[in-house]
Formats: C-alpha cells, sequence, structure tokens
C-alpha cells in the first residue's frame, strides 16, 4: 500500500510559518530599538549657549539688569532699583551651556511694608555655577548655590534687625525671541528648583535681558 501521509508538506508549512514569525519578531525588535534611541537622544539633549544660531566657542560674558524683580519672604517683598548680574558663560565637552555668576551688586532695596527697610543686603559665596538644560521643548538656566543675604531695619517692623539668608537654586524660562531669562513660580516649578528664608520657600520674580559684551556684541544669543 501507499503511504498516503504529507508529512513533509506539514513540515515546509511549519518552517514557513518560523520565518514569518522570526521577520515580525526581528522588524518589532528593530522598532522598539529605534524609538528607544530616539528617545535616550531627546533625554541626553541640552541646549548650547549660540550667538547668531552658532554654538558658541570659548566664554563670553553676559551682563545686565532686571526690568523687574523682587524676593518675596512670606509677608514682606523686597525689591532692588539695582538688580545687576554679570555671567561668564561657555559650552561644555559635551556641548551643554554652562555659566559662572561673577557678580550681583543690589543697590537702592526697599520693601512692600512702610515699616521694614533694608539696612543691607549682599551676594555671596559667589561665583555661582549655572547650567542650561530643557524642559520639555523649553530651554531654561539653572543658577545653583545661590546665596544672599538680607538685614532688615525698622524698629516697628517684624523682621527689625533680623538677618533673612536666601539660599537654594533658581529656574529662568529662557526667551530666545525676546533674549530675557524670566524667572518665577512656574519655572522654578519646571526646573524642580527652590529658594528658602527663615525656614521657608520664598517667591523669587525677575526678567533678566541676555546680552554679551565681550567678543559678540550686538549679536542675538540664544540657547539651543
Amino acid at each position: 500500500m501507499k503511504n498516503t501521509r504529507k508529512r513533509p508538506v506539514r513540515k515546509e508549512k511549519d518552517e514557513t510559518m518560523n520565518s514569518k514569525a522570526t521577520r515580525i519578531l526581528l522588524r518589532g525588535l528593530f522598532a522598539a530599538l529605534m524609538v528607544s534611541a530616539v528617545f535616550a537622544g531627546s533625554a541626553g539633549a541640552a541646549p548650547a549657549w549660540k550667538f547668531e544660531s552658532k554654538s558658541l566657542e570659548g566664554s563670553e560674558t553676559i551682563l545686565g539688569g532686571a526690568f523687574e524683580s523682587a524676593l518675596t519672604v512670606p509677608g514682606l517683598t523686597t525689591k532692588c532699583e539695582n538688580f545687576l548680574y554679570k555671567l561668564t558663560i561657555s559650552n561644555s565637552k559635551s556641548g551643554t551651556g554652562e555659566g559662572s555668576l561673577t557678580e550681583l551688586p543690589l543697590y537702592n532695596c526697599t520693601t512692600s511694608s512702610k515699616a521694614c527697610t533694608v539696612e543691607a543686603i549682599a551676594a555671596e559665596k559667589l561665583p555661582w555655577a549655572s547650567h542650561l538644560t530643557t524642559v520639555s521643548t523649553s530651554s531654561y538656566i539653572v543658577i545653583e548655590g545661590v546665596k544672599v543675604g538680607i538685614l532688615y531695619g525698622g524698629e516697628e517692623c517684624a523682621l527689625f534687625e533680623t538677618l533673612a539668608t536666601v539660599t537654594g537654586s533658581a529656574g529662568g524660562l529662557i526667551d530666545n525671541t525676546a533674549e530675557t531669562a524670566t524667572f518665577n513660580s512656574s519655572s522654578f516649578s519646571a526646573t524642580k528648583t527652590a529658594l528658602k528664608a527663615l525656614g521657608s520657600t520664598i517667591e523669587w520674580t525677575g526678567v533678566f535681558p541676555t546680552e554679551a559684551f565681550e567678543w559678540h556684541r550686538e549679536q542675538a544669543l540664544t540657547a539651543s
């Protein structure tokens, strides 16, 4: 009798199915690797300082005065007419923008209370290091090691002869179009930074222009 079994055909079908399954698996793995690479690249990307859309080589000094700036200790806001700064910027070997805040003179400071005066105010332990970072699609500058001492006066002031020392880190949103860095509660939240004084979290608001004063004077400065 003839053997009517078709085992070879079944074997061929099994091999074909295995081959298809292997190709599908490999395509899935390749797609997953591509997605992982894209996300890894995005996560590792950090903005650089640029002038006229070209990455900064070497270093540059930027300085200016705040359009407006205030430090708010709970119940008392302190403003300074001259809230100046001097920042030396560069790009690290990995291409990330960094900087060193070397000067922060504060003059003509007043408070929101008629009873309280500012007897003395000064930035301490300069320079303060800074770096650029990306949150979502926006660029921020983060200043580390902030320390500002404020001595309040006024016999009727609740903080009379009290030295409030502001410490922590501060994150500001960079606006490339306006060439400014804005510090407020939203920028602090986005960068997970915070400032404290007298045992409480304080708020710092300020809009600072970014303008070069050495090799790239009058060139557009951006962070991207």
